[in-house]
């Protein structure tokens, strides 16, 4: 309980850490929430940093791709605490665009 309100940066948390499998530390990676921890003021200040930072990386990369080429996805902000991951945008595949396409065409069953 007393170690559940200790800072991320203890010893005691970094030895916890440091005692971790791999494949425990692995499957967090995966599965991990990190909008469940408490964050200071200060890491919720470097996040907002980090995801402007990667939004001007994306604006500068969009700028000197050409028209026709393929522009990368934009950046996920950091995850925070008390927030819900974003849900991703639905891609429209060749099937679901040729079903489209024949749904506006009038072949509705």
């Amino acid at each position: 309980m007393l170690i559940q309100h200790l800072p991320p940066e203890s010893a005691t948390w970094t030895a916890l850490r440091n005692a971790t499998p791999e494949d425990l530390l692995a499957e967090q990676a995966v599965s991990g929430e990190p909008e469940k921890g408490q964050w200071s003021h200060l890491e919720q200040l470097v996040a907002i940093v980090a995801d402007r930072l990667a939004r001007v990386e994306y604006v500068l990369i969009c700028a000197n791709t050409e028209k026709k080429s393929k522009r990368p996805d934009p950046p996920e902000p950091i995850r925070r605490p008390g927030t819900r991951p974003r849900k991703k945008k639905a891609r429209l595949t060749e099937q679901s665009a040729d079903r489209l396409f024949e749904l506006l065409q009038g072949g509705a069953a």
